[in-house]
């Protein structure tokens, strides 16, 4: 399966640059490229991409803003990757709240910007893991009481929440929990069912914000 790529950043060498590397990879093809946020939310709309590679701040509307309007109003959206300069940029966590699925440093070689690609088209882990633990645990919200999913959570959906939130993939999840990678699945698909997120990302912040990932 070819990967379909949007890349979205008001720097045209930043483009170029990016178009350069994915273009080479037999599996990967740029179908678009925009340099403002709103221009983003319409090319992502007419080239139905598998993954955009959105920076974060762009003319018009910023790529956090461009991130909801593309997850709000597509039926089948893609996988949004944020790049950015500073990991434990505070616009990061907005555009990881708004549902975007990871992010990428600028900084990143050629292989880790290719890998990162083909991983969040998997859907399954996470990008920079522990960037993205850190950054929850920053902003993580003072709640009363956790909220009503925490109880709803069976003791192996906990379990596999806790080692999505690690960076783990539904194979090495199945490996340390023994147990077939379709059973991680299912586990995987409730745990975003009953905390009503839209991906691992959405799942790892919840638990985060709940103070879920403190608690025993």
């Amino acid at each position: 399966m070819t990967i379909r790529i949007v890349l979205a950043d008001d720097e045209r060498m930043v483009r170029s640059a990016l178009r350069a590397i994915l273009s080479a990879e037999p599996d990967m093809e740029v179908v678009g490229e925009a340099a403002t946020g709103a221009e983003a939310v319409t090319v992502v709309r007419d080239r139905r991409p598998d993954v955009v590679l959105m920076d974060v701040r762009m003319p018009e509307i910023d790529g956090i803003r461009a991130t909801e309007q593309i997850l709000g109003t597509l039926d089948d959206p893609p996988r949004i990757v944020v790049v950015t300069t500073f990991e434990n940029d505070s616009y990061v966590y907005d555009a990881l709240r708004a549902g975007a699925a990871g992010f990428l440093l600028k900084r990143a070689d050629a292989d880790a910007l290719v890998q990162a690609v083909r991983l969040v088209a998997r859907s399954d882990t996470l990008l920079f893991p522990s960037a993205v633990r850190n950054l929850a645990a920053e902003h993580a919200r003072a709640y009363p009481a956790p909220p009503p999913w925490v109880a709803r959570l069976t003791g192996r959906e906990s379990e596999v929440l806790r080692l999505m939130a690690r960076g783990l993939t539904n194979a090495e999840i199945a490996r340390r929990m023994e147990v077939g990678p379709a059973t991680v699945k299912s586990h995987v698909a409730a745990v975003l069912a009953k905390t009503g997120t839209r991906d691992r990302t959405q799942a790892v912040i919840a638990a985060y914000e709940a103070g879920f990932m403190n608690s025993r």
